[in-house]
């Protein structure tokens, strides 16, 4: 078999296993994950119609497998089993003990279809990887149930009621939110969420919820995507520029952070490294560059030299009182 042969047919294989996995697949979805033309796409679905797989296909819904037409049982790869392996390690430190308990039982399904060889290849390699526990807590040990919770309010379009304690509420408070989606920023976990309180998009970080229970009454509008709600976050933010020049012995140690604060784009020099940033508060961004503020220099603009100065001599009158 030819390499573009073989590279076909496996790409036809996993359309089916697409297939399965989803109540309807549009062309372009496919498209985009095997990075193909939509003729191809086409020309494949066809070849599965050829081979006698019920697809129906209607336009501008979908594909999808006839009402009870089932796969064999789906063989893995060493590769895709020991994927599992650091997937399972991921979800127990990073998702919440309700979400992370459903999927260490689908683990225990899926090791159970793999091939006697994969099993031992998964039995060693699952004791050699170890999650370390963070140094702060990504949830509300007391909240154990909340992701399934939100995911129950999304399905069924139903309200939720929240315990919550933002970052300036000195008590919790309770909220009543339509969830739109979730997204994982800086170390934390964020629920997007429309707040009937404040009538606008919000997000909650998971840690700071203290209760949350699912209610009957339904969701009060249709919603944005989490993808527009993403994007609008960005659009009316005032963003300021900022240029500086950090030493190169120490500008290698800031590739980990810089991403926090806007940054764009960095430019070698001779003695040192330039960074671009556009950042959305400068007092923030001064905070952080006060961490290495003797190996650097501020290009621009005055504004962050000030407000670097004010921390300074704040600083200055702590120590000295």
């Amino acid at each position: 078999m030819s390499k573009d042969l073989k590279k076909r047919f496996d790409r036809i294989v996993e359309i089916l296993v697409q297939l399965q996995s989803k109540r309807v697949i549009k062309a372009k979805e496919l498209s985009d994950r095997f990075e193909v033309s939509l003729r191809t796409i086409y020309r494949d679905i066809k070849s599965l119609e050829q081979a006698g797989v019920p697809i129906i296909g209607e336009a501008g819904t979908g594909y999808s497998l006839v009402e009870g037409y089932k796969l064999p049982p789906v063989i893995f790869t060493k590769e895709e089993a020991m994927s599992f392996v650091v997937a399972e390690k991921l979800t127990q430190k990073f998702l919440d003990k309700s979400i992370g308990g459903h999927f260490t039982t689908a683990m225990y399904k899926v090791k159970a279809v793999l091939k006697m060889n994969d099993k031992d290849v998964v039995a060693a390699i699952e004791n050699q990887i170890v999650m370390n526990k963070s140094n702060y807590d990504i949830f509300n040990h007391e909240v154990p149930h909340a992701f399934t919770t939100f995911f129950e309010s999304i399905s069924n379009q139903q309200q939720i009621k929240l315990c919550y304690r933002g970052a300036s509420d000195d008590s919790p408070q309770t909220r009543i939110i339509e969830p739109i989606g979730l997204f994982h920023e800086s170390g934390f976990w964020y629920i997007a969420a429309y707040c009937l309180k404040r009538e606008a998009y919000r997000q909650f970080r998971a840690d700071r919820i203290h209760s949350i229970s699912l209610t009957s009454v339904s969701f009060s509008k249709d919603h944005i995507s989490i993808g527009d709600f993403l994007t609008g976050r960005t659009v009316n933010v005032q963003r300021t520029y900022v240029r500086i020049a950090v030493d190169k012995d120490i500008a290698r140690y800031l590739q980990w952070e810089r991403n926090f604060y806007g940054f764009i784009s960095q430019e070698e020099k001779t003695k040192h490294t330039e960074m671009t940033f556009e950042t959305r508060s400068i007092e923030e961004f001064a905070r952080w560059y006060m961490m290495f503020a003797d190996k650097a220099i501020i290009i621009e603009p005055d504004i962050l030299k000030k407000s670097v100065r004010a921390l300074v001599d704040k600083s200055l009158k702590k120590i000295n009182s």
